[in-house]
């Protein structure tokens, strides 16, 4: 468990902080930060928040008043804001034609609406305090993947919000990056995978989709939150708007290419 740090320390809310990416940021950002988890499951947040000392709030960000309540909460108890990671997001893997109205819905809602619903929340209590930005995009936000048409498309979309904001309020002193991952392995990674290669294994789609990554691997969770933890630092203070790829040069080769539904 992290040791509790005064009140004097600074405050950072992780979204989709129960599991994968997010719990590993919480996780590493516990050594210096005050942190606020948000996600729907419930024991999914006691566990991180255990041994985070995280305050964990229950919250579908799809629905925007959960949104935005999620960051007032988090000013409520901590009294302050100082940086937001926007992690959460929920893939549906289908083509453009077998893509429900219901499943495309949901994942801009929680892909970009939310972020957009909680910086907006944030940016009053982030000013104050010259504070930070950090949201987890994609390389599929940036480069189109089969069956991938809402995420991608979403992802896209919160990698211009993010730059938006970091644009619209540099003057203030307020910072925004995105982190771009590639594959990370991740409970929600192996199903989108398990998806694409329609309903089969995961493992089979990694050792396609590796082979065309030049390390030859999938990302650790902690190697994105390594990331997000310079990104909120006072060694990045330069870095403002940037899109950091973390996907072990997989986006050099385009790995959206890779046709998980032939034969090899």
């Amino acid at each position: 468990m992290s040791a509790k740090l005064d009140e004097g320390a600074p405050v950072a809310l992780v979204t989709g902080g129960g599991s994968g990416i997010g719990a590993a940021i919480a996780t590493k950002l516990s050594a210096t930060y005050r942190i606020a988890i948000c996600g729907r499951r419930a024991g999914a947040l006691e566990a991180v928040a255990d041994r985070t000392n995280a305050l964990a709030l229950v919250a579908d960000i799809g629905k925007p008043d959960e949104a935005a309540d999620a960051v007032e909460r988090t000013v409520a108890h901590f009294g302050r804001l100082d940086s937001l990671i926007l992690n959460a997001g929920i893939v549906f893997a289908a083509s453009v034609a077998e893509m429900s109205l219901h499943d495309w819905q949901r994942q801009v809602d929680v892909n970009l609406t939310a972020p957009f619903v909680m910086s907006r929340a944030a940016i009053p209590h982030l000013l104050p305090s010259r504070g930070s930005i950090v949201a987890i995009s994609s390389v599929a936000g940036a480069t189109a993947g089969a069956g991938l048409c809402a995420y991608s498309a979403s992802k896209a979309g919160l990698t211009l919000l993010t730059q938006t904001i970091a644009l619209e309020y540099a003057r203030y002193g307020l910072r925004a990056n995105v982190i771009a991952p590639g594959w990370v392995r991740t409970e929600m990674a192996d199903m989108e995978m398990s998806a694409l290669m329609g309903g089969g294994e995961p493992e089979e789609g990694y050792r396609r989709v590796t082979r065309l990554i030049p390390q030859r691997r999938a990302a650790e969770c902690v190697e994105i939150a390594n990331v997000a933890a310079f990104l909120l630092s006072p060694e990045a203070s330069y870095i403002n708007g940037a899109v950091i790829n973390v996907d072990g040069g997989g986006s050099v080769v385009n790995t959206g290419l890779v046709e998980f539904d032939q034969p090899v």
